[in-house]
């Protein structure tokens, strides 16, 4: 058994065993403690209803967005890798599975409103811990599971040359005119119908050219 699979393992223990405790007063009485901002965010882990990873994702970053919660919200993750498929008509096509399914990783800093904000958020059954009650993945933890390594990163920089891989502009290219670090977007002005159209992507959409 791979260590993601013993993690996975562990995490549906961890949600089978709370099902017999009363959530709503537990989460009660840590929402209303105080709570110490730690120095720097560290990784938990939400469990989601089956098939709403992405869209929690989402919608963690929207709030993130609105609120202006970046620097206690740094990272929302769906840890995905790419495999094949045979098709009905036998052709092999590479798709993208989510290695956990069911949850969602964070880095935060743990206190009243991360808390509320991503506990809250539609889709979110409860964070992974003792009670529902929010324990940090170690270093270890992160570590052998790779989280880090499915982040968004980005080399590019504005007056690069992009090739967008995917979304309605697939296959075009255009030059990029604004980075977003915190949002993990770019804006990359494509040819369209003889325009030059602003369209906002994704890091993970879009790949430097030459």
């Amino acid at each position: 058994m791979t260590k993601n699979e013993d993690f996975n393992e562990e995490l549906n223990d961890n949600i089978n065993s709370d099902k017999s405790l009363d959530t709503n007063i537990l989460e009660e009485e840590f929402s209303s403690n105080t709570t110490t901002p730690v120095e720097k965010p560290r990784w938990y882990v939400i469990h989601t209803y089956s098939g709403y990873e992405n869209n929690v994702k989402a919608n963690i970053e929207k709030i993130i967005e609105n609120r202006n919660m970046y620097d206690v919200i740094t990272e929302v993750v769906v840890p995905m890798q790419n495999t094949y498929e045979i098709t009905k008509s036998g052709k092999k096509k590479e798709v993208q599975r989510k290695i956990f399914p069911g949850y969602v990783f964070l880095k935060m800093i743990m206190n009243d409103e991360t808390w509320y904000v991503v506990r809250n958020t539609r889709g979110v059954t409860s964070f992974v811990g003792p009670g529902s009650k929010p324990v940090a993945l170690t270093e270890d933890e992160v570590i052998s599971m790779g989280i880090e390594s499915f982040l968004d990163t980005c080399d590019i920089a504005i007056g690069d040359i992009v090739l967008i891989k995917e979304g309605p502009f697939a296959k075009s290219s255009g030059v990029v005119k604004e980075v977003n670090a915190n949002r993990k977007t770019v804006i990359v002005n494509v040819n369209f119908f003889g325009r030059e159209t602003p369209v906002e992507l994704d890091f993970h959409q879009v790949q430097q050219m030459g």
